[in-house]
């Protein structure tokens, strides 16, 4: 069973920027709400899989996306 991660931005937009970012990478990405364990500005949180997560993080840093977090789903 794969293990999943989310990152948590500020702003829906912020979300839909992320997700294009992810996927014209390459790296598997879903939008999700934020769980409720976790606390956000926004209800939209990006679903990516655990073992990619320096990935993700190197990608969203590169092209500027402010992150509020990243947490590992279990």
């Amino acid at each position: 069973m794969s293990e999943y991660g989310v990152v948590l931005v500020h702003t829906t937009s912020a979300a839909l920027r992320g997700e294009k970012i992810l996927q014209q990478t390459g790296l598997t990405v879903k939008l999700i709400p934020v769980p409720r364990e976790l606390s956000s500005d926004c209800g939209i949180a990006l679903r990516f899989l655990w073992e990619e997560r320096e990935a993700v993080e190197d990608a969203l840093n590169a092209a500027g996306l402010e992150i509020a977090g990243v947490h590992r789903l279990t």
